[in-house]
């Protein structure tokens, strides 16, 4: 295996339309791309198999150094090329359809030359239906297809070079020079599109000019602003548009540990993200895409009412078979997975999330209508009743069930939630069972989950490891961040799993081999509860070195190697971001008179 060929997942940046999201690398190549949608198997996968996975590929054909970097308030993308004969400018984007939601995808990627002459090369080999479907290329119109069944891309070119066509990809060569600008365009999608420059320029155009727009009605202005507008535009990307889901990351099975079998795919919508993802649209000022991202959450979890599935689909289905897919794997970390069998988990923390959706939701006065207050009402019902309940808990353990501190944390917040929408007419239900249930839970917690020794509540009832979700409770309101027991709690999760700045989610057994890297979000909710908890001068430093180990655009994957910074994970990942917000909120409320 020769890991060279593969673009460290730190290397790459994130484009997208709204519906899919590619990742380019440093070094030029579009690695990953799934079509028509993100969910869709890949076109373009060579992050996952660099021998047969299909790449777009367009840089400098000599050797180079190159920077890349967004366009500021955007996500388009400039990456700039510095050669021996001289420097060139590519900008990529994936153009937005404007307010129809047009069928095509379209993939731009123009050249300029910044000094010198440098020559260029470009290649389209695309490996459809994650490499297993074959490639047939044609020609529509003078235009180079590829294709395979229902997907085609059609190439377009202006001042590249005359396309060559071979067996299975469409390649060009030419020199950039003068003032005269090269454009590519990969449109997809049956029936295809062959637009003119003018039309793909005048596209780009208007993309950026949205992605300005969106970025700049952000409402917060605090110390992080940069870093928060940036995880803004990275949760952005991952809204699939048809719908209002948001999707967990970009992309399935990049490692959490190099070689290693822990690999998922995350081209899902996580319930347990839900309540971050309605607050940070909701305290950022994006009303319309909390609304959507809601009123999807209602809709899907209507289908499987009043239990609820871990994860939907971004058309809000239910079907997530996990199977295993012949490829190499990242820097040969296999299996390839597609689906997720945490589908099938009991995970109790979920209904937690559920209620504080809806809770901050109806806070921010966004009106919830009688049938969800019917359902809600029903979610708490059989919280009172399943609480007791073991689970495989906030990180899918595929070990036995246990009776996990966080999941218990999230079924009192649940309930108190309830509690408080009746309060306030929301909802109308069973009060004082909710309030009798509260307080079973809450003793189960302080008898069970905490452990004198330790001096801190623990990953499980009766155990001694620690864990770092239950920072979330000092987060979401189990008891006072001031709290004593919640105080040691965070010194000792801080001290048993911290790693530097950073934080491993828990050091037991959860039924698979290997390790993992640290846990980005785990990191920035210690912030937020250090912010909490009244230590800010603790919780800003942290913040400025977890703020420092971004890449070099701002985004954050997964989990990473406290080492050496490597990037581990799905990438972009939504929840290091939704946590990023959360931390950054948080200090600004701390510092706030």
């Amino acid at each position: 295996m020769d890991i060279d060929r593969y673009t460290p997942i730190r290397d790459h940046a994130a484009i997208g339309d709204g519906r899919t999201i590619a990742l380019v690398g440093l070094d030029g190549s579009i690695d990953w791309l799934c079509l028509p949608d993100l969910d869709s198997p890949s076109v373009f996968g060579s992050l996952l198999d660099a021998g047969s996975g299909g790449a777009f590929t367009l840089a400098p054909d000599l050797p180079f150094e190159s920077t890349h970097r967004y366009v500021e308030g955007t996500n388009v993308l400039v990456t700039e090329y510095t050669t021996p004969m001289g420097a060139v400018r590519v900008t990529d984007g994936m153009t937005l359809p404007g307010d129809d939601l047009a069928p095509f995808r379209e993939l731009a990627r123009t050249v300029e030359r910044i000094a010198g002459e440098v020559p260029m090369r470009w290649s389209v080999t695309p490996r459809f239906g994650y490499g297993r479907d074959r490639t047939t290329i044609a020609v529509r119109h003078g235009i180079p297809v590829a294709s395979a069944g229902k997907v085609a891309l059609a190439v377009n070119t202006w001042d590249a070079g005359s396309p060559r066509l071979g067996p299975s990809s469409i390649e060009g060569r030419f020199v950039a020079r003068g003032d005269a600008g090269i454009a590519i365009s990969v449109a997809a999608q049956e029936p295809l599109v062959f637009p003119s420059r003018d039309d793909v320029e005048r596209r780009m155009k208007d993309t950026a000019e949205f992605w300005r727009t969106w970025a700049h009605t952000c409402v917060y202005d605090g110390a992080w602003r940069d870093a928060v507008e940036r995880s803004a535009l990275a949760l952005k990307l991952l809204v699939f548009a048809p719908s209002g889901a948001v999707a967990a990351a970009a992309t399935t099975s990049l490692p959490e540990d190099l070689g290693g079998e822990r690999n998922w795919d995350y081209r899902f919508c996580w319930l347990r993200d839900s309540a971050f993802t309605v607050s940070s649209f909701l305290r950022l000022g994006y009303v319309a895409e909390a609304d959507a991202f809601f009123w999807w959450l209602m809709h899907a979890s209507q289908l499987t009412h009043p239990r609820l599935r871990v994860l939907y689909g971004l058309d809000g289905g239910v079907a997530a078979t996990e199977t295993e897919l012949p490829l190499a794997g990242y820097r040969g970390s296999a299996p390839v997975r597609v689906g997720n069998a945490a589908v099938g988990q009991v995970q109790l923390d979920i209904y937690g999330s559920l209620m504080q959706a809806a809770w901050v939701y109806t806070e921010a006065g966004r009106p919830i209508d009688g049938e969800v207050a019917r359902r809600l009402a029903r979610t708490a019902d059989l919280v009172c009743d399943i609480w007791r309940e073991p689970d495989s808990g906030i990180w899918e353990v595929r070990s036995e069930p246990r009776h996990f501190t966080h999941s218990k944390m999230m079924c009192w917040v649940a309930l108190d939630r309830a509690i408080g929408l009746a309060g306030r007419g929301h909802i109308h239900g069973s009060v004082d069972r909710w309030s009798a249930q509260r307080q079973a839970i809450g003793s189960f917690i302080e008898s069970r989950c905490w452990s004198e020794s330790r001096r801190s509540y623990v990953r499980s009832a009766g155990s001694s490891e620690l864990d770092a979700s239950v920072l979330l409770g000092a987060l979401l309101g189990y008891g006072d961040p001031h709290d004593p027991r919640m105080t040691c709690t965070i010194d000792a999760i801080r001290s048993d799993l911290g790693r530097g700045p950073f934080l491993d989610r828990y050091r037991g057994t959860d039924g698979m081999r290997g390790s993992e890297g640290a846990f980005l979000a785990c990191s920035f909710w210690l912030v937020e509860a250090l912010a909490r908890s009244g230590r800010r001068s603790e919780a800003s430093s942290l913040m400025g070195e977890l703020v420092s180990r971004a890449n070099d655009v701002g985004l954050y994957s997964e989990e990473i190697d406290a080492s050496d910074g490597e990037f581990l994970g799905n990438f972009p990942q939504a929840l290091s971001h939704l946590a990023l917000i959360g931390a950054a909120v948080a200090l600004e409320q701390m510092s706030s008179p």
